[in-house]
């Protein structure tokens, strides 16, 4: 399983880490200067999540916090793309489920 979002494909990006050394001109000095270049890694912050889907069922799935954040997940439905709320499978009691189930009806 890649590093990658299952909602919004966001995934690992590349990039250089630039070592400098010297003091800036605005501050008096005479410049700075790069003394080193590296390639490096940006990771995507994904957490594991279980979901409830449109069709009732709950799963598992790897999505980016920024996507948690915004609580919306987009889905293709009967060949529609369709938003819904992200609603966190409950842990608990069956009751607990109904009632978030009829406060966010899918």
């Amino acid at each position: 399983m890649g590093r990658r979002c299952e909602v919004s494909g966001k995934k690992t990006t590349f990039g250089n880490h630039v070592t400098t050394r010297g003091k800036a001109k605005y501050l008096g000095g005479v410049g700075k200067k790069t003394t080193g270049v590296s390639r490096r890694k940006f990771l995507p912050n994904l957490q594991s999540i279980h979901i409830w889907l449109p069709n009732g069922e709950t799963t598992r799935v790897r999505v980016a916090t920024s996507v948690i954040r915004t609580g919306l997940i987009t889905l293709e439905v009967d060949g529609k793309m369709r938003t819904f709320p992200l609603i966190r499978a409950s842990k608990g009691s069956l009751k607990a489920r109904q009632e978030l189930k009829n406060l966010f009806p899918i």
